[in-house]
């Protein structure tokens, strides 16, 4: 438990390093912006692995019982999450989480403006009712916390450094996925990396559960529905 901890703490702390604006921009001066991105993701990647594979040697205790229609949440909402996580990644995003610095936002933030902080929301909060064990909600119950707390971090920086421009940076985004789209003050627009966000998540979501997921971590999705 405590290097499951330790770990969750490391990845946490990490993930800390671009709301830290100094830091990050002593990085960047110092590697280029990007030696910076790459060696953040590399970084990132092997914090992320140490964190599972800290959470493989808790011991197992359950908190409630699994029933079939548990597994129906992550089987729904990862692929989603997927989408958002990668569109978020290829494309511009002043409003939020982005490794793009360009000004001009990517057509994702008429979904939301905040969609790699979603994704792993929906993704990590979906594991914890199909899990339904204690080291599964300290692990994908501290990545959800984090990421609804990192939403929360993004709203206000955001916020501060847009001041005055916020009001029409924001305007036709919504927090909530699909929320703008709903309420009419946005309009549903498709672009490239939308697409290849939607094309890489369909085959990854395929691979998984053909038994890519039981190969990787050991339990089968549709196996689990009964």
């Amino acid at each position: 438990m405590t290097s499951l901890l330790l770990a969750l703490a490391a990845f946490i702390l990490l993930h800390s390093v671009p709301a830290i604006r100094p830091l990050r921009a002593s990085l960047v001066n110092a590697f280029g912006r990007r030696t910076y991105l790459i060696g953040y993701s590399v970084v990132s990647l092997a914090t992320l692995l140490w964190v599972f594979q800290a959470a493989f040697t808790v011991d197992y205790i359950p908190l409630w019982d699994f029933q079939p229609w548990h597994a129906v949440a992550p089987i729904v909402l990862s692929p989603i999450a997927l989408w958002l996580v990668f569109a978020g990644l290829m494309s511009p995003n002043p409003l939020s989480v982005s490794i793009r610095n360009d000004v001009q936002p990517g057509a994702i933030t008429c979904v939301t403006r905040h969609p790699i902080l979603w994704g792993f929301l929906l993704w990590s909060g979906s594991h914890v009712l199909a899990n339904g064990d204690l080291r599964s909600l300290i692990l994908f119950g501290g990545l959800a916390l984090f990421s609804a707390f990192g939403i929360w971090i993004s709203e206000k920086r955001s916020r501060r450094r847009l001041g005055a421009g916020w009001a029409s940076a924001s305007r036709g985004t919504s927090i909530i996925p699909f929320a703008a789209i709903l309420t009419g003050r946005a309009r549903l627009t498709v672009d490239a990396p939308m697409l290849i966000a939607a094309i890489i998540a369909a085959l990854l979501t395929l691979f998984l559960l053909t038994g890519g997921h039981a190969m990787l971590f050991g339990a089968d999705p549709i196996a689990s529905l009964g």
